[in-house]
């Protein structure tokens, strides 16, 4: 007796296999529904009972911890970083039921600020796009928004000095950071190199190209943009121009990707935080940002940089910038290893006011986590890189 005849080229048996695989795949697609359902429930739930507190839903102590158990409680052969970026959306559908969640970030759609939020906060968010930094700072201080992404430090070219400048103007705070390893792609409607002959960008990844560029395209007129969105939108309407900016661009305008990972140096961190109208809930403060400015005195810095040792207390960064408005004053930018809004630290805040001319704690919040955004992952554990703009 003969075996019976593949189908479509497949034999019967593989056939059979496959399609009893798949009915249990469907089955356990429904199971996976109605349980996503029963947590979208929960969540429901939750909302309601903090319906009276006008606290912001954005937990990042506790979102981290649900991560964590995940990842602790996860057996395979499911990788931890899909892991994590199905959870982050489900944890970004759960925190819009409770409360429609607005984040402004510097805008148009398609900037490093833009992906940065995705990656973070996932895709079930209200992005709301600003035209510069300022606005991106006024819309959550006068509370149109509930977050915002704003860039604060690049592990190649240093502070972003504005958003510091806007921290002193806007009474906001601090809620989470993120550290993004950012790359550059050329883009553009051209076929090959040979076609460019003018490329956009935004002045900080023009810099961070500039080796490239120079080895590559020597001739091309170099126009600097507002933002790496910006030029690609340009580039997309003219013939023989190319853009500098994430490879996603090309998905949102029909680009085509040149070249990947121009930047001159590879190891490109910017490090971005999440400020909102109101602090972060006090779960799991592992780290504070505070601004301060001292008396024109000898020895100012150093009492403050004393007191702190004496507790301890290791600091993370110290950066001065000019004071605007006060010729040859400073304010002082640092970061501290600690939660310094906890009561252990209470009379060490006291202390710090008496030393300083000024004072601000700009937020307590959990060390954030690292993001390969040109591999779209989670890169837990990674040393403290840190970094500006991707803008």
């Amino acid at each position: 007796m003969s075996a019976p005849e593949p189908v479509n080229g497949t034999p019967p048996d593989v056939a059979q296999r496959l399609q009893a695989i798949r009915v249990t795949i469907d089955g356990l697609d429904r199971d996976l529904l109605a349980l996503l359902n029963r947590r979208a429930a929960l969540s429901l739930e939750v909302g309601r009972i903090k319906a009276t507190d006008p606290g912001i839903v954005f937990r990042p102590f506790r979102e981290r911890e649900v991560f964590d158990n995940l990842e602790a409680a996860n057996e395979g052969p499911l990788p931890d970083e899909h892991l994590r970026a199905i959870w982050r959306e489900i944890i970004s559908s759960s925190r819009s039921l409770q409360r429609p969640q607005r984040v402004a970030y510097l805008g148009p759609e398609g900037t490093f600020s833009y992906f940065a939020g995705m990656e973070f906060l996932g895709r079930a968010m209200d992005y709301r796009p600003q035209p510069g930094l300022p606005d991106v700072f006024r819309a959550v201080h006068d509370r149109q928004c509930e977050l915002g992404i704003v860039p604060l430090e690049n592990s190649l070219q240093g502070t972003v000095g504005q958003s510091l400048d806007l921290f002193l103007q806007h009474e906001v705070f601090i809620q989470a950071e993120l550290f993004c390893r950012i790359s550059h792609c050329l883009l553009g409607t051209a076929a090959a190199l040979a076609d460019i002959d003018t490329v956009y960008s935004h002045p900080q990844p023009l810099a961070q190209c500039g080796g490239w560029l120079r080895a590559h395209l020597p001739n091309a007129r170099i126009i600097p943009t507002e933002s790496t969105a910006a030029a690609a939108r340009r580039a997309a309407g003219e013939a023989g121009a190319a853009a500098i900016g994430h490879r996603s661009l090309a998905d949102l305008l029909g680009l085509n990707v040149l070249e990947r990972g121009i930047e001159d140096q590879p190891d490109n961190w910017t490090r971005f935080v999440v400020i909102a109208p109101a602090p972060a809930d006090q779960q799991g403060r592992e780290k504070t940002s505070m601004l301060f400015s001292l008396p024109d005195k000898a020895g100012a810095l150093a009492g403050v940089l004393e007191l702190l040792a004496r507790e301890g207390i290791n600091m993370k960064k110290l950066e001065s910038r000019p004071l605007r408005g006060e010729k040859w004053q400073y304010v002082f930018f640092v970061d501290v290893e600690c939660d310094l809004g906890t009561e252990r630290y209470a009379r060490l805040v006291e202390e710090l006011r008496t030393l300083c001319h000024t004072l601000r704690i700009l937020g307590s919040y959990p060390v954030g986590p690292h993001f390969d955004m040109a591999a779209h992952e989670a890169l837990p554990g990674l040393p403290d890189q840190i970094g500006q703009g991707g803008l």
